[in-house]
């Protein structure tokens, strides 16, 4: 069930109504009391807008009735009277003698009708967001501070509107403002080159936006290839059971779904709305569900009778973990919204997507090297390795293949890399290791010449050492030397990895060797 669905009426006037009256309430606890003996003026005024607000309230339940008979007629008129209580509130706090709290019992009665009145409509029109845990007041009829600090902040996003901005959450924006600072920018960088892929899904189930780039920036800083030692995976860091769940794993060609952000961001947003069935508006239980399990957490949400996450005896029955992890991300993605509050400056970058075809046989690591940076601070490798997910970096791509990029970095391939002295220069750099070198083993010695791809050469393997082409017979298998990967092994023996992968048993993306290992060369040209 979607988190906010999209009501064919106009749900911005219910939702700058509901952001009105706590902007009111909190003008009001601002404002000087009133002292004094007060006018006959002053007094007249006051309760010409407490009657104000009653005929307001009146029109809009005519209107509503209106909606529910299909009259087209009752959204503008229950629009104008929803306006008129936006001046009334905002009025009120300002006129000597109107007391706010008078007007509160029609502002509740307000919300309740307009519940009642939603609840006949069909899924689609509802107007989930109308009643908020965020709104409830306490006995003293007044909201919490920290609630009314978040919601006084807001721009009309709904995680503003859900979260409170207390001082474990502050405690957060200070680390992301200080010792992970880096990890912060570096996070919201990754995900400009990503966001065309992972926010529609987001934005299809009514969730923030800022809520997806605060879990990325604290899972995985939006690298789509890192990995947990408990096995968790992917710019949103799915376990292999839970990615079963959502339709995330191996596709059948050797590839994890998990590592692709477009399909992880949908996963985790299912994910997010199974958590909203569970635990409403509640987004702090959502978070500790997903760092903690749902298990645990829906078994701690059952017994705490109604209380959230920040009471006591709620809190303190999640791990160490978990109780930092959510704080941490709702910081993230409160800067995410917020930047410019705290002197923080996100760097723009050129993300605008786009596809180039390879004309020659590449890798990633040769494409870095020659796209350079592009006007980039770090260059261009770990954007082409999160929208490329199925190639590890030194894996060589096959000519024709179409690889996913911006717009800045097709024009820069189709100018340093498809020929010319950078191309070749990032091929010969790419194709250099070791087992071109001299290496010591006691005395110095001179391994075999390795038949590699020379720049000028041709077509024909040549040696690095003598530009000459080399006769080497098939080996049938490779001994695995240590730090030397599948992907480099295959190059140096002109494999197709996947086959070699398949040959040994091997999965993708990892292709895990250990040192020692002898490899089947099934596949392989020379």
């Amino acid at each position: 069930m979607p988190l906010v669905p999209q009501p064919r009426r106009r749900p911005g006037h219910h939702r700058a109504f509901a952001r009105a009256t706590v902007a009111a309430l909190a003008l009001a606890l601002l404002l000087p009391a009133t002292a004094g003996a007060q006018s006959r003026r002053d007094r007249d005024a006051a309760d010409a807008l407490v009657a104000r607000m009653g005929a307001a309230e009146a029109r809009y339940r005519e209107a509503l009735v209106k909606v529910g008979n299909a009259d087209p007629s009752g959204v503008a008129e229950s629009n104008a009277a929803l306006e008129d209580m936006e001046d009334v509130l905002v009025a009120c706090p300002r006129q000597r003698g109107c007391n706010i709290s008078q007007l509160l019992p029609t502002y509740k009665r307000l919300l309740k009708a307009q519940t009642d009145a939603g609840a006949g409509m069909d899924g689609d029109d509802t107007d989930a967001t109308l009643v908020d845990d965020g709104l409830d007041l306490p006995p003293g009829g007044l909201p919490d501070a920290a609630s009314a600090a978040a919601l006084l902040s807001a721009d009309g996003r709904r995680f503003v509107e859900m979260v409170q901005l207390n001082p474990a959450v502050q405690e957060g924006i200070r680390r992301w403002l200080t010792d992970t600072r880096v990890s912060l920018i570096t996070s919201h960088e990754n995900y400009q080159y990503m966001r065309h892929l992972m926010s529609p899904a987001f934005e299809r189930s009514g969730l923030p936006e800022a809520l997806l780039f605060g879990i990325m920036a604290k899972e995985s800083t939006g690298r789509v290839h890192v990995g947990s030692r408990a096995g968790a995976v992917g710019p949103m860091q799915f376990m292999p059971a839970t990615g079963r769940r959502f339709g995330l794993g191996p596709d059948g060609t050797g590839f994890d779904t998990r590592y692709d952000p477009q399909a992880s961001a949908d996963a985790a947003a299912r994910y997010l709305n199974e958590r909203y069935a569970e635990f409403g508006n509640d987004i702090e239980m959502w978070l500790a569900a997903y760092n903690g399990g749902e298990g645990r957490a829906m078994r701690i949400h059952r017994g705490a009778g109604g209380r959230k996450f920040w009471d006591p005896t709620v809190y303190e029955q999640f791990p160490a973990e978990t109780r930092d992890y959510v704080p941490m991300v709702i910081a993230a993605a409160w800067l995410y919204l917020h930047p410019r509050e705290y002197g923080l400056v996100f760097p723009k970058v050129d993300a605008r997507p786009a596809t180039f075809q390879l004309a020659r046989p590449a890798s990633i690591y040769e494409l870095t090297i020659c796209l350079g940076n592009g006007g980039t601070r770090d260059g261009y490798m770990r954007a082409l390795r999160n929208l490329n997910p199925r190639y590890e970096a030194d894996q060589v791509i096959a000519a024709g293949t179409t690889v996913n990029g911006t717009v800045r970095m097709a024009s820069l391939y189709g100018r340093w890399c498809t020929r010319g002295e950078r191309a070749d220069l990032a091929r010969q750099l790419v194709g250099s290791g070791a087992r071109q070198a001299v290496v010591t083993t006691g005395a110095l010695e001179v391994l075999p010449p390795v038949s590699r791809y020379v720049p000028g050469a041709g077509a024909v393997p040549t040696t690095v050492a003598t530009g000459v082409p080399a006769i080497v017979g098939e080996p049938r298998e490779h001994r695995v030397a240590r730090g030397e990967t599948l992907v480099a092994i295959a190059s140096l023996y002109q494999c197709d990895t996947a086959v070699l992968a398949r040959a040994n048993g091997l999965q993708a993306p990892r292709y895990a060797l250990r040192q020692g290992q002898r490899l089947k060369l099934e596949g392989c040209t020379r």
